[in-house]
């Protein structure tokens, strides 16, 4: 099934070559470590963010910070070494849409752009997989 899809994505790769495993590994680089970035934001402004954080789902703020938090700290984490990658992938893919379509719903496209976009690479990443240079594959 990931070959099929990698050759969907990318048909144009040479069989043998690692063109597309670079090219995962700085997405996930890239991405993980901006939302990581996001993460610890979220941290370091935990007491005055858990007082206005928005409670979009009805779990309370200090619940929703923290599930965010757990989403961008430590998933990203998981997701920049290739560690349990898809699974990893899931709670700021969650995040995301909470954020792009629940809690900014009815907000203008910029404020909504962000979190979209991210739903979008990680969405991307979520079906070609971590690649070769993962912690995954090593396993």
């Amino acid at each position: 099934m990931e070959n099929a899809i990698r050759e969907i994505f990318f048909p144009f790769q040479s069989p043998g070559g690692y063109g597309v495993d670079w090219i995962l590994l700085a997405l996930r680089a890239v991405f993980g470590t901006l939302l990581l970035v996001h993460g610890i934001q979220k941290v370091m402004t935990y007491k005055t963010l858990s007082a206005t954080f928005p409670d979009p789902i009805g779990l309370g703020r200090r619940r929703s910070l923290q599930l965010a938090i757990f989403a961008e700290l430590l998933c990203s984490l998981a997701v920049i070494s290739g560690l349990l990658f898809r699974l990893a992938l899931i709670p700021p893919m969650v995040t995301m849409c909470v954020a792009g379509f629940v809690a900014l719903k009815g907000a203008p496209w910029v404020q909504r752009e962000l979190p979209i976009s991210y739903l979008l690479v990680l969405l991307l990443l979520f079906i070609t997989g971590p690649g070769l240079f993962s912690l995954d594959a090593l396993i």
